[in-house]
């Protein structure tokens, strides 16, 4: 005998990866639009008058986010604009092919889109950086400019918050990647819902407690189209590693993802721990808790030709890129910076920034 929906006694087609429910397809809708709908709020996520940037990739977190929110804002009277927002990181038969998804959400959800480039931003696309520095660490480039990148487009589109697709199982690695690193500091801030309220553009996570498996599903049934091809140049990326291990534990006891989350909230940083201070890039004059920023000293070492020294320890890979600066009997490089920084409220406000060495 089929199972029936715990929540109307119609036939259940489904049982949810997070609870165990079995549901029928409308009351999934009703009960994952619902727990979003509730993540904002409590969270605080917007207000009326935001302007929002939406990290829009074409993958399904994404798509899903994009959906939800034009939905969620029409319903709830969030009173928010949207704006889809690309970044194109120059990945040949990838990124290229994903764009064309999101140019797609663009024309069905009836949103604004911004495409931003590394090319533009950087002058460098992935495509280059790859033949630079190989496949082994590839995605610490990627990562640091997409972030920088995001911010920069918001800025381009008078944005003044951004939202991004990143869900409960994303976080959960995140977790498990800074106690395998040590990393206090990233491990305390990854699991916030919301970052950068102390400077720069404020960042929220409306899909933090989402398992990965229902946005699937939700996109299934749904039928968004989004792009489900992985990256080319991710297969070896470390946070592969603590996915393998995430799922393994999730199959166990399925409730390991917001476990796992809900342990990082609850860590605390004994008082005298020196945490590092947030503070401006004297380059690009975007958030750093260094003097120069991780974008800054990789795109220096990227143009200097020694991208691997500006791998690691921030610290110790301006003090290699200075040496072989000294050696080379060169300057650190000329920095062309146009970029206008006042003071809200006690906030960075940058407006532009156009850096090159």
């Amino acid at each position: 005998m089929p199972a029936c929906c715990r929540m109307c006694d119609s036939p259940a087609i489904l049982k949810r990866p997070k609870t165990g429910d079995a549901l029928c397809k409308e009351c999934f809708f009703y009960a994952f639009e619902n727990e979003i709908n509730q993540t904002i709020v409590s969270g605080k996520l917007f207000s009326p008058g935001d302007t929002v940037a939406l990290g829009a990739s074409g993958g399904k977190d994404s798509t899903v986010l994009a959906y939800l929110l034009k939905l969620l804002n029409e319903k709830h009277n969030y009173g928010i604009e949207l704006i889809l927002l690309s970044v194109d990181e120059g990945i040949t038969g990838y990124r290229d092919d994903s764009l064309e998804t999101v140019k797609r959400n663009q024309h069905q959800y009836e949103l604004p889109l911004k495409i931003v480039s590394y090319e533009e931003l950087y002058g460098w696309t992935m495509d280059a950086i790859v033949k630079q520095i190989g496949l082994k660490n590839n995605c610490t480039f990627c990562g640091v400019f997409r972030r920088q990148a995001l911010d920069r487009g918001a800025m381009k589109v008078n944005a003044n918050k951004i939202a991004t697709g990143h869900n409960a199982d994303d976080i959960a690695e995140t977790v498990l990647m800074n106690v395998l690193r040590g990393d206090i500091a990233r491990l305390r801030r990854c699991t916030y819902i919301t970052t950068g309220m102390d400077g720069g553009l404020p960042r929220c996570k409306p899909l933090k407690y989402t398992y990965e498996k229902e946005i699937v599903m939700y996109a299934y049934f749904k039928k968004l189209d989004y792009f489900s091809t992985e990256c080319i140049y991710s297969p070896n990326a470390y946070r592969g590693h603590a996915r393998t291990y995430l799922k393994d534990l999730e199959r166990i006891r399925p409730s390991s993802i917001i476990d796992i989350i809900h342990s990082g909230e609850s860590l605390a940083v004994k008082k005298d721990v020196k945490m590092p201070t947030q503070g401006v890039c004297t380059r690009c004059s975007f958030i750093s808790s260094n003097p120069i920023c991780k974008a800054c000293t990789l795109l220096e070492g990227l143009n200097k030709g020694l991208p691997r020294l500006a791998i690691g320890k921030s610290k110790k890979c301006r003090k290699l890129l200075d040496e072989a600066g000294k050696k080379a009997g060169g300057d650190n490089g000329s920095i062309n910076n146009h970029t206008a920084v006042s003071s809200i409220d006690g906030k960075i406000d940058v407006r532009k920034a156009d850096v090159t060495f």
